[in-house]
C-alpha cells in the first residue's frame, strides 16, 4: 500500500473529489430550486421545473453524505473543529435540506393554489439557503477561524454566528449561489422547452455574468488584502496529528504562494472565467450539452481555485495560526487511511455507474403535455 505521506495526498483528492461531486450534481439540483418560484409562472410550468429533477435529486445528495462520512474518518480533527466553529451555521443547512424531501412529498398532496405556492418557497428556501452558507463557509476558511487547540487537543471556538456574515464570505456566499444558479438554468435548458428554456436562457446569461465579476472581485481580495498563511517550520510528513508541531505565519497575500510556486495552477481561475463566458455565449444558442459542461467546469474551477490556493490547509485558524489544520497534521491513522481508501475504490466507482444509468434511463425533455397527461407522476 502507499506510504502515510502519500496517503494523506490521496484522501485530500478523495475529499475534493468527493466535493465536486456533490457540487456538480446536487449543485444544479439547487439552482433548480432556487429558480422555482421566478421561473415557473403556473402551476404546471412549476410542475415541469420539478420534474425534471425529481427522478435524481435525493441520489445526488450521496455525494455530501460520503463526504461528510469521509471527512468524518480521513479528518477527525478537521471534523470536530468545524463542527464546533459552524455549528449554527451547519443546523440552518441541515434545516434548510429538511425543506426539499417535504417540499417534493407534500406540494401535491392538495390541489390549492395557496398550499403549492407555500411549498414551492419552500423549495427555493431548502436550495438558496445550503448554496449561499456553503459559499460563506469557504470564505469564513479563506479568512481563518477562530478557534485553538490546547496542549492536550482540546478544540475551543471563540466566535459567533453572526461573525461568520462578514462582507468577503457574503461575497463567496454570492459566487456560490450564481455559479449554481447557472448551472441549474443550464441544465433546465437541456430538461425543457418553450417557456421555460426561454427564461433559464435568460437566467444564464445574466448569473454567468454575475459570478464571473464576482469571481474575479472575490480573486483580488484573496491576492490583496485577505489574510493568508503559509508554514513557516514543518513537522514530520509522516508523524501522527499533532497541529500544534508546526510554525504558522499570518500575512495579506499568502494565499497567492502555491500559485506563484506552480504557475500550472492558474489553470484553475483562468478555466473558471473562459468557462463562465463561454456559458453566457451559449445561453441561447441549440448547444445546451455544451453550455451545461461550460457551467460544470465552472463550478469545478471555482472550487479548485480555493482548494488550490489553500493547499495544504484546510482549516485555517486566525486565533492561533499554529493550530491550523493541514493534510499533513489532522489525518487518521496510516491504517484507517488505508483501510478507507479500499472501500472508496470499491464503492465511489459503483456511485459513479448507479448515477450514470440513472440519468441515461431519465434523459429526454420533461414538457407540459407529459406531465399533464402521466397520471403517475408525484410532483
Amino acid at each position: 500500500m502507499f506510504d502515510y505521506p502519500t496517503l494523506k495526498v490521496i484522501w485530500w483528492v478523495l475529499i475534493g473529489v468527493l466535493l465536486l461531486g456533490f457540487a456538480l450534481t446536487d449543485g444544479f439540483d439547487m439552482g433548480v430550486g432556487a429558480l422555482l418560484p421566478f421561473i415557473g409562472k403556473t402551476d404546471t410550468e412549476r410542475r415541469v421545473i420539478i420534474n425534471a429533477i425529481g427522478p435524481t435529486w435525493e441520489g445526488n445528495q450521496v455525494w455530501l453524505i460520503t463526504a461528510g462520512g469521509a471527512m468524518f474518518a480521513a479528518w477527525p480533527l478537521v471534523y470536530a473543529a468545524s463542527f464546533s466553529g459552524f455549528y449554527f451555521a451547519m443546523l440552518l443547512v441541515l434545516f434548510a435540506l429538511f425543506m426539499r424531501p417535504v417540499g417534493f412529498e407534500y406540494r401535491a398532496k392538495r390541489d390549492d393554489p395557496r398550499w403549492r405556492a407555500s411549498w414551492d418557497w419552500a423549495l427555493f428556501a431548502g436550495s438558496a439557503i445550503p448554496a449561499l452558507v456553503f459559499g460563506v463557509a469557504f470564505g469564513n476558511l479563506l479568512q481563518g477561524v477562530p478557534f485553538r487547540f490546547d496542549d492536550e487537543l482540546r478544540v475551543s471556538y471563540h466566535g459567533g454566528f453572526f461573525a461568520l456574515l462578514n462582507p468577503f464570505a457574503v461575497l463567496c456566499g454570492a459566487v456560490s449561489v450564481g455559479m449554481l444558479v447557472a448551472h441549474g438554468a443550464a441544465f433546465l435548458r437541456i430538461k425543457t422547452e418553450g417557456a421555460i428554456a426561454r427564461r433559464a436562457s435568460h437566467v444564464l446569461r445574466i448569473a454567468s455574468l454575475i459570478t464571473v465579476v464576482l469571481f474575479i472581485m472575490a480573486g483580488i481580495f484573496v491576492a490583496t488584502r485577505i489574510t493568508g498563511f503559509e508554514i513557516t517550520h514543518a513537522a514530520p510528513l509522516d508523524a501522527l496529528a499533532n497541529p500544534l508541531l508546526k510554525r504558522v505565519a499570518a500575512a495579506p497575500g499568502l494565499w497567492m504562494a502555491n500559485y506563484i510556486a506552480y504557475p500550472w495552477m492558474m489553470l484553475a481561475p483562468a478555466l473558471g472565467i473562459v468557462a463562465g463566458v463561454l456559458a453566457l455565449a451559449l445561453a441561447s444558442s441549440r448547444f445546451t450539452r455544451l453550455c451545461f459542461i461550460m457551467t460544470g467546469l465552472l463550478v469545478t474551477s471555482v472550487i479548485l481555485t480555493a482548494g488550490f490556493s489553500m493547499f495544504p490547509f484546510i482549516m485555517p485558524s486566525s486565533l492561533d495560526p499554529a493550530s491550523s489544520l493541514t493534510l499533513w497534521d489532522s489525518t487518521s491513522s496510516h491504517r484507517t487511511l488505508g483501510i478507507m481508501l479500499i472501500v472508496v475504490i470499491v464503492f465511489v466507482p459503483l456511485i459513479m455507474l448507479y448515477t450514470s444509468w440513472v440519468y441515461r434511463v431519465m434523459r429526454g425533455k420533461v414538457t407540459e403535455q407529459g406531465v399533464q397527461s402521466n397520471t403517475h407522476s408525484m410532483y
